[in-house]
C-alpha cells in the first residue's frame, strides 16, 4: 500500500508544514484526557466519601498505589506502540504500520487477560503486602478484584490510544474517554446512591466505563479505511514488530511505574507532621497533577512528532520539535504554576477551611508547584530521545535524578540530618528537576549528535 493510498481519518501531516499549530492542536486532547482522568478520579473518591463509610473511603484510597503502578506501567509500555508506528509512517512503510497496528493490538489483549487474571486471584495477597489495615482489607480486596475485571479493556484503550496518536490524532481517544468518563459519574451514582453496593459500585462503575471506552475506541480502529484499519479476520502477531515495541515501551514502562515509588517514601515523611501536613499536603498535590499533564502533553507531542519525523530522516525538523515542545510545556506549566501560587489562598480554600491545614498546602505550593515547570527539561528531552527509539537512557536517569535521589533525601531527613521541617523536606523536589533536568538535557545532546550524525 503506498504511502498516498488512503488518508487516515484524524491524520495529521507531521512531515511537513508548521509545526507550532500542529503541535498544540494534538497536544489539547491530550491535556484535557488527563484533566478529565483526574477529575473522574475525584468523583469516585467524592461519592464513597460523602456516602459510604471511612473504611470505604479507605479501602477505594489504599488501592491508589497499585492501580497507579499498573496503569503507569502499561501507558510506558504503549510509548512503544506509538514510535514504533510513527517511524513505520516517517519512512513512508505503511505496510508496517498496518502490521504494527495488528501486532500491538494483539499484544494489547494478552497483556490485558494475563493481569486481569493475576489481579484477580492475587488481589488478596497484594493488599496486605502494603500492609492495608484489617478492617479496611475486605472492602479493599472486593474493590481491587471488580477493577481488575476492567483491566483488559483498560489496556486495549491505552494501545489503541497510542496506535492513533502515532498519526497526530489524539481527539478521537479523548472522545471515547469522555464517553466512558460520563458512563463511570453516572454509575457511581446509581449503584452507590440507589442499589447501595457500597465500594463494589464504584469499582463496577470504572470497570464498565473501561469497557465503554476500549470497544468505541476498537471499533473506531475496526471501521477505519487506512493504514491503521484493525481487521479481526486477519489479526497478524508479528515478534520481530512486537520486540521493537517492547525494546521501547518496557523502559518507559518501567520508569513510570517505579516513579510513584518514590513519592511513597515522601509521603511517609510528610506523615511525620501529623493530620493537618497530610491534608494539606494533597490539597496541594492536587493542583500538582493538574499542572503536570501540560507537561505531559507536550512531551507526548515530541514522541508522536519526532518519531515521524526522525524515520523521515528529517533532522533538522526533529530540533524544531524538540524546541516547541520544552517551550510550550514549560511556558504553560509556568503559567499556571505562578497563577495558583499568587492565588493560593483561595485554590487551597477549595479543599479546606481549616488555617492548620492550609498553612502547609501553602508550603507545598511555595516549595514544590512553583517550580514543577523545569521537570519539562527532562520529560521533553527524554520523549524526544523516545521518538528516536532510545528509551533506556531516558529511564535510567529518570529513576536515579527523580527516584534514587529523593529516597535517599527521605532517609537522611528521617534520621534527622535534616531539619523536621516541612519546606526542608518538600525542597528535594525543585532539587532533582533541576539535577535530572541537566543530566537529561546533557544525554539528549550526546544522542542527538549520534542519531543525527552531525
Amino acid at each position: 500500500m503506498s504511502q498516498k493510498s488512503v488518508k487516515i481519518r484524524g491524520e495529521v501531516d507531521m512531515l511537513q508544514g508548521p509545526l507550532l499549530k500542529k503541535i498544540v492542536v494534538f497536544a489539547i486532547p491530550l491535556l484535557l484526557s488527563g484533566v478529565l482522568q483526574q477529575s473522574f478520579n475525584s468523583v469516585d473518591v467524592a461519592v464513597v466519601g460523602r456516602y459510604c463509610s471511612r473504611q470505604s473511603l479507605a479501602a477505594v484510597g489504599s488501592n491508589g498505589v497499585v492501580i497507579g503502578l499498573l496503569v503507569n506501567l502499561f501507558l510506558g509500555i504503549s510509548i512503544g506502540a506509538n514510535v514504533v508506528i510513527a517511524n513505520c509512517i516517517g519512512r513512508g512503510k505503511r505496510e508496517d504500520a498496518a502490521r504494527a497496528t495488528s501486532t500491538v493490538m494483539v499484544m494489547s489483549a494478552i497483556f490485558g487477560v494475563f493481569l486481569g487474571v493475576i489481579g484477580i486471584l492475587a488481589s488478596g495477597s497484594i493488599l496486605r503486602a502494603i500492609a492495608t489495615p484489617d478492617d479496611v482489607l475486605p472492602r479493599a480486596e472486593v474493590y481491587l478484584r471488580l477493577f481488575f475485571i476492567g483491566v483488559p479493556f483498560l489496556v486495549v484503550f491505552n494501545f489503541a490510544s497510542a496506535v492513533l496518536r502515532s498519526v497526530g490524532d489524539t481527539r478521537r481517544p479523548f472522545n471515547c474517554l469522555v464517553a466512558g468518563g460520563v458512563v463511570n459519574v453516572g454509575l457511581n451514582l446509581l449503584l452507590v446512591l440507589i442499589f447501595d453496593l457500597d465500594v463494589a459500585g464504584v469499582a463496577i462503575a470504572t470497570s464498565v466505563s473501561n469497557v465503554v471506552s476500549a470497544t468505541l475506541l476498537v471499533r473506531i480502529l475496526m471501521r477505519e479505511r487506512g493504514d491503521l484499519r484493525l481487521d479481526m479476520r486477519q489479526l497478524r502477531f508479528d515478534r520481530e514488530l512486537a520486540g521493537e515495541v517492547l525494546r521501547i515501551g518496557v523502559p518507559a514502562g518501567v520508569q513510570a511505574a517505579v516513579f510513584p515509588l518514590s513519592n511513597v517514601f515522601i509521603l511517609s515523611a510528610i506523615n511525620t507532621f501529623g493530620a493537618d501536613g497530610s491534608a494539606g499536603s494533597a490539597a496541594a498535590l492536587t493542583y500538582e497533577y493538574y499542572c503536570y499533564y501540560l507537561i505531559a502533553a507536550f512531551a507526548s507531542a515530541s514522541v508522536a512528532f519526532t518519531g515521524q519525523n526522525y524515520g523521515a530522516g528529517k533532522y533538522r525538523r526533529c530540533d524544531r520539535i524538540f524546541l516547541i515542545c520544552l517551550a510550550m510545556g514549560a511556558a504553560s506549566c509556568a503559567i499556571a504554576n505562578i497563577g495558583i501560587t499568587i492565588y493560593r489562598e483561595w485554590f487551597v480554600g477549595l479543599f479546606t477551611s481549616e488555617p492548620d491545614v492550609s498553612s502547609y498546602g501553602y508550603i507545598r505550593i511555595e516549595h514544590v508547584l512553583l517550580f514543577q515547570f523545569i521537570a519539562s527539561s527532562y520529560e521533553v528531552a527524554g520523549a524526544s530521545m523516545r521518538g528516536m527509539g532510545k528509551s533506556v537512557l531516558p529511564a535510567l536517569i529518570t529513576i536515579f535524578g527523580t527516584c534514587i535521589v529523593r529516597i535517599w533525601w527521605v532517609s537522611m531527613f528521617q534520621a534527622g540530618y535534616i531539619p523536621h521541617d516541612m519546606g526542608k523536606l518538600l525542597d528535594i523536589y525543585p532539587i532533582t528537576w533541576i539535577l535530572t533536568g541537566l543530566m537529561m538535557l546533557t544525554v539528549y545532546r550526546i544522542v542527538r549528535r549520534k542519531a543525527y550524525k552531525v
